[in-house]
């Protein structure tokens, strides 16, 4: 791509210039391509806090391809697809699907099925992931197809406007909803771990109470905020730990049924965003998995079935 820097950006750094003449790309991304010399200026690559006056000869690559890591291949791994597009892609992840190739996981991951499943998301960051799910947290995950969706769908995350919620089966009676602001930065010693600390990042969840049941209580959950872990950590803070949970759960637990359930109990179960396309309101939602269905079930729960009854 040439074009001629203009007027209307005389006296702004580069990178503002940028952001201002493409929109469609976040500022962050335009400073990387800037940094890996993929964009000049009068034929040279400027320094991102060089100022511009207008008139300027502009050169860069239309879409830079981001290197993807070694360990993203891809591999012929299932996908649950709940809805596709030109934009976007919503998948419906199974527990024990990791979604990021990591240590102890470099292959046999939604990256990996991603870019088997749609080889073009090779050319965009993290193959379109915007969001995670843990390992052995279920439901809905939205991947973006380009780079124009993917900054469209980051800065919606960035306003809090996507709709997140979660049901979650946690240990103990809570009797009424509500909400936990309380910061999460890494565990100061357990680096695996997160925890709520102060001084750490904003972190914000609000839960309702779905059905209080004889030791556990099924909540909804729906994030303001998406740290890592944010809902067993802060469900744990509140002395609430979710049923399952190998990391934040309790370390003794005497009811059989509970503490066979293989994993945290904790479900996505419902997606909402503006489409980047066609800049309208959509929404899916995914039903409970086997296993969390069956737990339910033996417990007692008429809640065989999530959302009946929402708003």
């Amino acid at each position: 791509m040439r074009i001629e820097i203009p007027p209307d950006c005389a006296g702004l750094r580069l990178d503002q210039a940028l952001a201002r003449m493409f929109p469609k790309y976040s500022r962050s991304r335009l400073q990387n391509w800037l940094r890996e010399g993929l964009i000049c200026v009068d034929g040279r690559v400027p320094e991102v806090r060089a100022r511009v006056w207008g008139g300027e000869r502009l050169e860069m690559e239309t879409a830079p391809a981001t290197p993807m890591d070694l360990s993203a291949q891809a591999e012929d791994v299932a996908l649950a697809v709940v809805f596709e597009d030109e934009c976007l892609l919503v998948l419906d992840k199974p527990a024990g699907l990791v979604v990021h190739p990591g240590s102890g996981n470099w292959s046999g991951t939604l990256m990996n099925a991603l870019l088997h499943h749609a080889p073009a998301l090779a050319g965009v960051p993290r193959a379109g992931i915007v969001h995670r799910l843990d390992k052995d947290t279920s439901g809905l995950l939205v991947v973006a197809k380009t780079l124009a969706a993917q900054t469209h769908l980051v800065r919606q995350l960035q306003a809090r406007t996507v709709e997140r919620r979660y049901l979650a089966l946690a240990h103990g009676a809570l009797v009424r909803d509500g909400e936990i602001d309380a910061p999460i930065a890494r565990h100061p010693t357990q680096r695996t771990k997160m925890a709520v600390i102060e001084g750490g990042r904003v972190a914000l969840t609000r839960y309702r109470v779905r059905e209080r049941l004889a030791t556990t209580t099924l909540l909804e959950c729906r994030l303001a905020t998406g740290r890592t872990h944010q809902i067993r950590v802060h469900m744990a803070h509140l002395g609430h730990p979710l049923v399952g949970d190998p990391v934040y759960g309790l370390r003794r637990v005497s009811d059989p049924l509970l503490s066979g359930f293989g994993r945290q109990a904790l479900h996505a179960f419902c997606l909402g965003l503006i489409h980047p396309g066609r800049e309208e309101k959509m929404t899916w939602r995914s039903p409970l998995p086997t296993d969390f269905s069956a737990l339910l079930t033996v417990l007692g729960s008429r809640a065989a079935t999530p959302g009946a009854d929402d708003d």
